[in-house]
């Protein structure tokens, strides 16, 4: 008999379409609890069957991503020079870069159209911190030492004000943004649960790696042009430091996580080099899935010709199975 609260894992390789949204809207809401500490007693009596059915439906949902962006990254060297000049090439080429979206939002967007854009990307922000903290379990002593650099930073070096989750926090505060799976288009919804499934199951350790390295190289352009669009919408600058910090920080911290965590994971494995280069594909993707539907949504044109199409239902690892649980 199939649970009626997992009943929506069956359409983890649909990455578009209506049964994309459902599936996107259900496993966000799942990952809202999920991540939260609990005690024993707290701890539901099919809890484990619960989170086996939905751990192999994230595990589907990635490789169907993988399969649709195999064109992208057909052409991932092993060698660890080529693939670090290919990696950062993606700043320039990669799916979502130099979307007209973001100089709209500097020069154009009125304060509705960007609470509304801040809402989408509050919702799709997964927690950088905790993804680093995840993925960094077991890694090599290099990469290891360079994501806690990395993490001190994004805990404000011990401070509390100036932890990187709630500076984002005050901002969406500010704006009295409350998102829920339903109020969020589900292109950002994907977005944030991509991120959580790499981070948690280790076999794609080194696709998060990749994934948090191409947020690090990407993220000042576009932080920079939202924060150019706060200050002209006079929003105080304590509430928008968030987007200020990343546009300067985050290039310093992309230079170093190139150096010190993929040239030598990838100098150690050279297999290691297509899992992270799908990883940060798969991350710019989903990027620019979103920015195109924001634009849509906000009447901007120029959609993204990078962005593969996708059918209502990808092939997936196991693209019949209808995954059960016993009842409770």
């Amino acid at each position: 008999m199939r649970n009626s609260s997992t009943g929506w894992t069956r359409w983890a390789g649909e990455l578009a379409g209506p049964r994309f949204s459902e599936f996107q809207i259900a496993l966000t809401a799942h990952n809202t609890r999920r991540l939260e500490p609990r005690l024993p007693e707290e701890a539901g009596q099919n809890d484990l069957e619960i989170e086996h059915t939905i751990a192999c439906a994230e595990v589907d949902f990635i490789e169907a991503q993988r399969k649709i962006i195999a064109p992208l990254v057909a052409d991932i060297p092993s060698k660890t020079d080529e693939f670090i000049a290919w990696f950062e090439r993606l700043k320039q080429t990669g799916p979502g870069q130099g979307d007209p979206l973001f100089p709209w939002l500097a020069t154009e967007a009125d304060t509705e159209q960007m609470k509304w854009f801040l809402l989408q990307e509050v919702a799709g922000e997964a927690g950088f911190d905790d993804l680093l903290a995840m993925t960094q379990v077991k890694m090599s002593v290099q990469a290891k030492l360079e994501m806690a650099r990395n993490f001190w930073d994004e805990m404000g070096r011990g401070r509390e004000k100036a932890m990187h989750g709630p500076m984002l926090e005050r901002l969406a505060s500010y704006f009295d943004l409350a998102p829920t799976p339903d109020k969020v288009v589900p292109e950002s919804l994907a977005l944030g649960n991509t991120m959580i499934a790499l981070a948690r199951h280790r076999r794609y350790a080194f696709h998060s790696a990749g994934a948090l390295g191409v947020i690090e190289m990407t993220a000042p352009t576009r932080a920079g042009f939202v924060d150019k669009g706060l200050r002209r919408l006079k929003i105080p600058p304590k509430k928008r430091h968030y987007f200020a910090l990343h546009a300067v920080l985050d290039i310093k911290h992309s230079e170093e996580w190139n150096r010190e965590v993929l040239r030598p994971l990838v100098a150690e494995d050279p297999r290691r080099a297509r899992a992270i280069g799908e990883g940060a594909v798969m991350r710019l993707w989903h990027g620019a899935r979103s920015f195109d539907r924001y634009r849509q949504e906000l009447g901007i044109s120029n959609s993204d010709k990078n962005i593969i199409p996708v059918p209502h239902r990808a092939n997936t690892a196991r693209p019949t199975v209808e995954y059960q649980i016993s009842a409770a």
